[in-house]
């Protein structure tokens, strides 16, 4: 599925020497489960050794299968979990130093939609309580400006004032999510991370909502961390990406370097399934199919986690984990010791 609408220009970046809006430096987040007849505490790596940077206006995609750790980045981002190890910095300030009343001024300028939309509503509550709710939660209400500033947050998501008097469960899945965008909106968010914000949606109504982001993203210049496991969505979205297996990102850059020219193993894989809309190439195109199952997070194997998947794996994979080191020019990252051997 390919996103209509116009073209789309990030806008450029702050100057040299500016923080990034958002940074994680070197973050991992380890949980304490039980596994087994027993129940034996195990130690689950979800998130580990995580580098990355958004600037304003931009959007960082981050791509990877189902428990890769793409959702538990975005709640350490958030501030709802706090990181094992390894700092989150908002212009340059880590959150984890953050005071209470910090973090409440940080909740009005860092927001998220997730995947599904009714189920972060209250279901009692019209659209008018729920675009209220943000304003009264920070003693923002104005009796006489707020109910205007919600008509244009409709206008924004484009949808009729008449829906203030109605509950979600009255509105269709795209509905419900403008609805969520609207509030997440509400108080002039500087960063949205967007958790899968299509994928409950149908394939007519996923175009929609995405163009309707990038025309906000582009009048207010916002910041984006696109979460998803869409390649074609995070293509059409990204101005950079991060390709994260196993807990660990393996592979960033410019989303078209990577998608152009993908390095890790793991990164050709996926780019191969994207369908190809000309069935003659479609059937001639080479694919490449990975084997097994991804990894148990509580049981990482040894070395690059991917080896016991990857084609091209050597003894030095096995044994030893790579670091995400530069390649070529363009900015591109790879975290595999065979890229510049083969």
């Amino acid at each position: 599925m390919q996103p209509a609408g116009t073209a789309w220009c990030p806008v450029p970046g702050p100057s040299r020497g500016t923080p990034p809006l958002l940074a994680t430096v070197q973050v991992s987040k380890t949980y304490l489960a039980r596994r087994g007849a027993v129940g034996r505490r195990v130690e689950v790596r979800a998130v580990s050794d995580i580098d990355l940077s958004v600037e304003r206006g931009d959007t960082f995609g981050l791509v990877g299968e189902t428990g890769s750790g793409k959702s538990t980045l975005g709640r350490l981002v958030l501030g709802l979990e706090r990181p094992s190890a390894g700092e989150v910095l908002l212009d340059g300030s880590s959150i984890g130093r953050f005071s209470r009343a910090e973090l409440k001024q940080m909740r009005r300028r860092v927001q998220v939609v997730f995947q599904d939309p009714y189920e972060s509503f209250n279901p009692y509550m019209s659209v008018e309580e729920i675009l209220e709710e943000p304003f009264k939660i920070h003693n923002l209400y104005r009796k006489a400006e707020t109910p205007r500033r919600i008509g244009e947050l409709l206008d924004l998501v484009r949808l009729p004032h008449t829906a203030l008097r109605r509950l979600p469960g009255q509105f269709s899945g795209g509905q419900q999510q403008r609805i969520a965008i609207a509030r997440a909106l509400s108080l002039g968010a500087e960063l949205l991370v967007a958790d899968e914000p299509t994928a409950a949606l149908d394939v007519s109504i996923q175009a929609q909502i995405l163009n309707l982001l990038l025309d906000i993203q582009r009048e207010r210049r916002m910041a984006m961390l696109l979460i998803s496991h869409n390649l074609v969505v995070v293509r059409h979205m990204s101005t950079s990406l991060g390709v994260m297996y196993g807990g660990r990102i393996v592979e960033t850059g410019l989303s078209e370097d990577v998608y152009r020219n993908p390095k890790h193993p793991y990164s050709i894989a996926l780019l191969s399934a994207i369908p190809v809309a000309n069935p003659r190439r479609e059937r001639e195109r080479r694919r490449v199919r990975i084997a097994g199952e991804p990894p148990d997070p509580a049981h990482l194997p040894s070395g690059c986690a991917f080896h016991p998947r990857c084609w091209m794996a050597v003894e030095r994979c096995r044994t030893e984990r790579p670091k995400l080191r530069p390649v070529g020019t363009s900015g591109q990252k790879v975290a595999c010791h065979l890229v510049g051997e083969r």
